[in-house]
């Protein structure tokens, strides 16, 4: 395998947020809107767009409320535009899970060095939900606040 077929060898790229995460960032955030859901919305959220609704096509929840993002990661710099056009431009709270890419354009053009956007590097490599192994690449969260 080459490249980034290693980081994505298995069927898909939906990683699914790990149950002890989620549960740590509903501690801290008041979620409405799951931006980016599997079908079977793993997350339980009040509200969720899945692949049909595509939420790159949709706007993102309330202004006073959070929205959650773990997007399909090839097309992550997609996603993070999207975020931040929804942050920057209508006043949206988003948290994100992505990985910690800091090499790439994504990173450096909507998220580094933007005031009012923190960067949480997860300790060690997260174990997806449903994954046999734990993820071989680091993983961050970004909060646009």
């Amino acid at each position: 395998m080459k490249g980034q077929d290693i980081l994505f060898s298995h069927k898909s790229d939906d990683y699914i947020t790990p149950d002890w995460l989620m549960d740590e960032l509903k501690q801290e955030f008041d979620f409405e809107l799951d931006a980016c859901s599997t079908n079977d919305n793993p997350i339980v959220l009040p509200s969720w767009f899945n692949k049909n609704e595509d939420g790159l096509t949709q706007e993102w929840g309330t202004t006073g409320f959070w929205t959650y993002c773990n997007p399909p990661y090839s097309e992550v710099a997609r996603w993070v535009e999207k975020a931040y056009h929804e942050w920057h431009f209508k006043g949206k709270s988003i948290v994100m899970l992505l990985p910690a890419r800091t090499d790439t354009k994504w990173f450096h053009e909507y998220i580094y060095n933007k005031k009012g956007i923190e960067i949480r590097f997860i300790k060690g490599r997260l174990k997806f939900k449903g994954m046999k192994n734990s993820a071989p690449f680091p993983s961050m969260l970004v909060i646009f606040r």
